[in-house]
């Protein structure tokens, strides 16, 4: 999604390649006021009042757009404007801005490639521009997570290639992961502590004095490399902890004990335990991935992380045993079938309170579950219908006879009409469904 601004001052929003009609001129009392600031009740009055306006309507209409997701989607703009131009931020989009900047922090995508490989093409040809625009104290920070030696091994060799300079002599280079748990307010980008290691000592201060304007705590480390396997531990701990309590929970299956109770009831401990919750398996863009990049790394030096790799099996395999489940549902106590039977999923971003589909363990589950002829229906007030289709365009098009997604509608109404109701994720308003 992407804020364009016109050259007549009205503004755009861009989503999944569609052009949805200006928003701040239309509705901006709604949006602005309404919208970002006040509480549910009065977003639903604003909401109301955009669907009762024909003007309005008809544009929604053109864009193939849901009321709902319009008004939401014209919130995430509105909130993006007011935070751009508080902290006096300037879009640019060619890389001949770095020639005026003191520092360049570099937060690219790394993803992996269809063999599970790590994929930097896209973080190499960024470091290929940023070369030809390099000068004598420049600072150059990359906090995209990776595995440990990308910093000195891959960017860095393209940055002195490029530039004709030295890193640590000419200009600063260092590692600092972002760290970012979506949907938080609690614990933000500003009072998380940062991890920086540089080059050298005076990389490690330069980067450090950066991220001083903006974080209230640093903690330097000794390389970039040691800054890089930090990142992949945090989520790597995750992934084993949940993988724990996943195969806990298949097990807690067959013996007939609820594995909620015995965790709620561990939690109890004061010491010495760390709850985890189990789930469908694992997803967004850090814990179901991270662990791929230091397994590959590993085996450079003969080491072989099989704990790790046996985590990621067992979270891989959540979505098989929740189907599993599904059927013994149908089976035990209605005595049906999988085939056309009617199926309600309750959230289907990765996380509570979020709208990111990105490796979300319930779309595989939903794939699964089309493909067993189960009439599927998805509800989730933070997903919108067209970011649910857009992130999955390909699959759902393909697959629209046979599902239909309810994320504007009361949940009450389809609740009725399903025969299965699975929460996917731990949204509080799911927790009341009996």
């Amino acid at each position: 999604m992407n804020v364009l601004e016109l050259p007549d001052g009205r503004t755009l929003l861009e989503m999944d390649g569609r052009m949805v009609a200006p928003v701040r001129a239309m509705f901006d009392k709604d949006v602005n006021d309404a919208g970002i600031t006040a509480d549910a009740q009065t977003r639903d009055a604003g909401l109301k009042r955009l669907e009762e306006n024909p003007a309005i309507a008809n544009v929604i209409e053109s864009t193939g757009m849901s009321a709902r997701d319009y008004f939401v989607a014209s919130i995430a703009v509105a909130q993006a404007e007011r935070f751009v131009m508080d902290m006096n931020l300037v879009k640019r989009e060619d890389y001949d801005a770095l020639r005026e900047a003191d520092a360049i922090v570099v937060a690219l995508p790394t993803p992996l490639s269809r063999q599970r490989e790590p994929d930097l093409r896209i973080l190499s040809a960024a470091s290929a521009e940023i070369a030809t625009r390099l000068r004598p104290g420049h600072l150059v920070a990359l906090e995209s997570t990776t595995y440990p030696g990308t910093t000195r091994e891959q960017v860095l060799p393209i940055l002195e290639a490029g530039s004709g300079l030295v890193a640590g002599e000419d200009f600063h280079l260092a590692f600092s992961p972002e760290r970012v748990d979506p949907g938080r307010e609690d614990w933000t980008t500003k009072n998380v502590p940062k991890v920086v290691g540089g080059l050298n000592e005076a990389s490690t201060e330069a980067a450090a004095a950066l991220y001083a304007a903006a974080v209230d705590v640093g903690h330097r480390v000794s390389s970039p490399e040691a800054a890089e396997l930090t990142k992949l531990l945090e989520n790597i701990f995750r992934s084993v902890n949940i993988a724990l309590v996943n195969e806990l929970a298949q097990m807690c299956d067959r013996m007939g004990i609820d594995v909620w109770e015995v965790v709620e009831a561990a939690a109890t401990k004061p010491f010495g335990f760390m709850s985890f919750q189990p789930g469908p398996g694992l997803g967004g863009h850090c814990i179901p991935i991270d662990p791929c990049y230091l397994t590959w790394k590993a085996r450079e030096y003969g080491f072989y992380t099989e704990f790790i790799e046996l985590a990621g099996k067992v979270n891989e395999s959540m979505p098989y045993f929740c189907r599993s489940l599904v059927s013994q549902a149908l089976n035990h106590h209605s005595q049906k079938a999988m085939k056309g039977a009617r199926i309600l999923i309750l959230g289907v971003a990765y996380k509570r309170d979020i709208d990111d589909l990105r490796e979300s363990p319930i779309v595989t589950l939903i794939e699964m579950l089309i493909g067993k002829g189960m009439d599927v229906a998805v509800f989730d007030r933070d997903v919108s219908s067209a970011n649910l289709i857009g992130s999955n365009r390909e699959y759902i098009e393909k697959e629209i006879p046979h599902i239909w997604t309810l994320v504007d509608q009361s949940m009450d109404r389809v609740v009725e009409r399903s025969e299965v109701v699975v929460i996917g994720n731990g949204t509080p308003a799911f927790r009341d469904v009996e």
